[in-house]
């Protein structure tokens, strides 16, 4: 991931000798230094919690509508042994036929809940947080030691 085109990176000071420079200056840039930093850090933690967001947002969308087809999944399973039950004790002059496509469409339900759930699941995976601010913000110390890990 890259840093958004929002956060412009700092102008590079023109080089000097830092045996020249006051301790006023060398402290002035390494304030500026530090805040372009944290200004870049932040921003990319705002593009990677958004794009964490999206995955999350999208998976839970997918799970809620599992759990709405698995509803389906138990009212059609409900009519079906409704039916079933009705003409296994002969009761009225319902054909059999109705129960097995009430057990057809409980069927197509029961297919479409777990397809989505697998999606919705299979999204939520992909959720995870914000890797690589974290790394980055890992070498802040060293990088002000100047000691930067590659």
């Amino acid at each position: 991931m890259t840093i958004p085109p929002s956060v412009p990176p700092a102008p590079a000071p023109p080089p000097h000798d830092p045996t020249d420079a006051s301790v006023g200056q060398l402290f002035g840039e390494v304030t500026r230094d530090l805040s372009t930093l944290i200004r870049q850090e932040v921003a990319l933690a705002k593009a990677e919690a958004t794009e964490s967001a999206k995955k999350a947002g999208t998976g839970a969308g997918l799970l809620g509508g599992a759990a709405w087809a698995a509803h389906f999944v138990l009212l059609f399973l409900s009519l079906t042994l409704w039916w079933v039950l009705g003409a296994l004790l002969g009761e009225g002059d319902r054909e059999p036929a109705l129960g097995w496509a009430a057990l057809i469409v409980t069927l197509i339900w029961a297919v479409i809940a777990a397809v989505l759930a697998l999606r919705g699941k299979k999204e939520l995976q992909k959720t995870k947080g914000l890797p690589q601010t974290a790394d980055s913000i890992k070498k802040i110390p060293d990088a002000l030691k100047g000691q930067e890990r590659s």
